[in-house]
This record gives structure tokens, C-alpha cells and sequence, in this order.
């Protein structure tokens, strides 16, 4: 057996599933840059990648609303983008092991790619997207209920929201209202990264990044707040 098929092996048995189509996973775990030039992107996991990030929404959302039946929609919207944001899918793909697993071109290997984040986060999208595609929603939605349980019962970090806790700190000191711009975007048309800084009068502007300006504006508030002292730097971020 290759050790990259022992790898697959060890990968399913983590996970709880056994594909029926070998060759859903394989893709899920090929990067583009593993690919010959003319192989084109279809062989890579870019298309699992944009199913699964759907199929987690739902799954997430599903979730928590059978898990906090009196929450409105405010907090749970809050909880689900902690929940789906790309740093909590790269930690996933941490604990499936994900990296050692991963097709990639030289250049990624020598660049660190298997422990990229942002490559991580994405294969881990692909992952539940190739099972979605092997076995249905409900065997999707119970391997994310499988890695991502936990992390709902006990969040990470503050739920609060970041931009209502900035403005009051912000109030609460007699300045204006902080602001919010755009210094960014990059990434696929069908799932673009957006940097944002949030500005302060008389202070130095952090810049925040996310799937949406939304949560783009969120992370910078956030990270205002950690900067300042007032909320507490995450410990996997130290």
C-alpha cells in the first residue's frame, strides 16, 4: 500500500466515512498547484471547496438553532460565523489531519502549504463537500456535527458583537464613532476576501479580514479590542 493511500485510509477512519468513490477524496485533497498545466482547475478541489462552504452553512445552521431553541437571530448569526469563519475550518483540518494528506506542486511543498491556512481551510470545505457528493446531506451534516459539536457548546471566543463592543468603548472615551474602509479585496469572484480597517480618530487603524465586508468589519473591531487590552488575545492566536 502507498503511503499516500494509507494516509486516505487513516483520514476516513478519522472522519467516520467510508467513500464509495475513492476519487471524490482524492480530488478534495489535490491543490491546483499539483496539477499539470494543462490539466486545467477540474482536477483540484476548488469546486468541493465551494459546495462544501455551502453545505457547512446549512449544516451549522441547522445546529443551532436544535441547540439554543430560545437564541435570536442575532446570536445565532453570530455564532455562525464563528462557527464557519476560515480560521475555525483550518483548525479542523488540523485535527483531520488534513496536511499530510494534501497533493501539492513543489512550490507549495517548499513554501510550507501544508500548513497553510488558508489552503487548510479550503481543503476542509472540499472534504465536506466530497461527502455530501459521495453520501448525501445527512452524512455530511454528521461529520461536521462531529468536528464542529464541540466547538458550538463551548465557543472560542466572545460572541459579543466586536463593532457594537468598539463603539461603546469608543463613546465611553468622548470620540466619534469608529469607521469602517475597505483596503482589499482578493480571491475568487464566488468567494472573495475582504480587508477592512477599522479607524479610530487619533489612534493607529487595524485591519480585519473575512468572507464578507460584514465579517470583515467584525474582525478588525475585534482585533482594535485585542490590541487595546480590552478584550483577551485568544490563546491559539499567542
Amino acid at each position: 500500500m502507498s503511503r499516500r493511500r494509507a494516509l486516505f485510509d487513516d483520514l476516513q477512519t478519522r472522519i467516520d466515512h467510508r467513500f464509495g468513490d475513492p476519487t471524490l477524496l482524492e480530488r478534495a485533497l489535490t491543490h491546483v498547484s499539483a496539477l499539470e498545466a494543462s490539466a486545467g482547475r477540474e482536477g483540484s478541489y476548488q469546486r468541493l471547496e465551494f459546495l462544501g462552504d455551502r453545505v457547512l452553512g446549512l449544516a451549522v445552521a441547522a445546529m443551532l438553532v436544535e441547540a439554543f431553541p430560545t437564541a435570536d437571530e442575532g446570536d445565532l448569526s453570530r455564532r455562525l460565523a464563528e462557527l464557519v469563519r476560515s480560521e475555525a475550518c483550518a483548525e479542523v483540518a488540523v485535527e483531520m489531519a488534513l496536511g499530510a494528506a494534501l497533493a501539492l506542486g513543489p512550490g507549495e511543498i517548499n513554501s510550507g502549504g501544508r500548513r497553510k491556512r488558508a489552503i487548510l481551510a479550503d481543503v476542509c470545505e472540499a472534504v465536506i463537500g466530497a461527502v455530501f457528493l459521495d453520501a448525501g446531506y445527512a452524512a455530511a451534516a454528521a461529520l461536521v456535527d462531529r468536528f464542529w459539536h464541540g466547538r458550538m457548546m463551548e465557543p472560542r471566543r466572545p460572541l459579543r458583537d466586536a463593532k457594537t463592543a468598539l463603539q461603546e468603548w469608543v463613546q465611553g472615551r468622548g470620540l466619534p464613532a469608529p469607521t469602517y474602509r475597505e483596503v482589499a479585496r482578493s480571491g475568487p469572484d464566488h468567494k472573495p476576501m475582504f480587508q477592512v480597517a477599522a479607524e479610530v480618530e487619533g489612534m493607529t487603524a487595524v485591519v480585519g479580514q473575512g468572507r464578507s465586508k460584514r465579517t470583515a468589519e467584525q474582525a478588525a473591531a475585534e482585533a482594535f479590542l485585542t490590541r487595546e487590552g480590552i478584550w483577551q488575545e485568544r490563546a491559539d492566536d499567542a
